[in-house]
């Protein structure tokens, strides 16, 4: 039903989320990203209360990775349906998959990134994630849908997936990237390329636009003058 990466730039400190489905608007439940604190993938049956909760804890607890996961699945109960994984603002990592994860299912630790998923095609997909991760130069963006597209390359999900989304966050408390692709009835993960690399040369534009007005470049829209 879904696979996801989770991974941290160590050049720049960035975290964030890559994650496509078989469900529609994936985005709206299943990744959580804060500045300075971590990243989370809640997926297979989701709660997505985990997300923001496991962030809490992370942040407000100042616990590892895996003693926030542990901590909120405990809290919350029917962890047999879950599939978690996250990272810290260290690149720490923790996962979990319940013994009722659907159908084929795997869930890998890397260097500064995790993948995890199910219903899959096979398990061999995660590896293909975190390896592709591991390898590509670049933007955090970049890395995280390289790893998406080798995900689809090694065989994907058992079925059609049909939504994605891309979540990053910076230094400033909301996310500097998040974008959405909520159904799509074919390669939902190319549209979200497509939309990152539209929206790329304008990322900086919108953060001026934010914390300075005055500097801010022209919208390119009628009126704009």
């Amino acid at each position: 039903m879904t696979f996801s990466i989770i991974g941290r730039c160590q050049e720049t400190g960035q975290l964030g989320i890559a994650i496509s489905s078989s469900s529609i608007a994936v985005g709206a439940r299943c990744p959580w990203v804060r500045a300075g604190v971590g990243a989370v993938a809640t997926q297979n049956i989701t709660l997505p209360a985990l997300g923001p909760q496991i962030l809490d804890a992370l942040e407000q607890g100042q616990l590892p990775p895996a003693a926030a996961l542990d901590q909120v699945l405990s809290a919350n109960g029917w962890s047999e349906y879950r599939q978690v994984s996250v990272i810290d603002s260290q690149g720490q990592v923790a996962l979990f998959t319940g013994s009722q994860a659907l159908g084929v299912h795997h869930a890998m630790a890397g260097r500064q990134c995790a993948a995890a998923g199910n219903l899959l095609s096979a398990p061999s997909v995660i590896a293909a994630m975190v390896q592709a991760f591991e390898h590509r130069d670049g933007h955090l963006a970049d890395r995280l849908l390289a790893a998406m597209q080798a995900a689809m390359a090694a065989g994907g999900e058992a079925g059609p997936v049909h939504s994605a989304a891309l979540k990053i966050a910076g230094e400033l408390t909301w996310p500097l990237v998040d974008l959405r692709v909520d159904w799509a009835e074919h390669d939902p993960i190319g549209a979200l390329e497509r939309l990152w690399q539209a929206y790329r040369p304008q990322m900086q534009d919108y953060v001026t636009r934010a914390l300075d007005p005055t500097t801010a470049p022209r919208y390119g829209v009628p009126g704009d003058e």
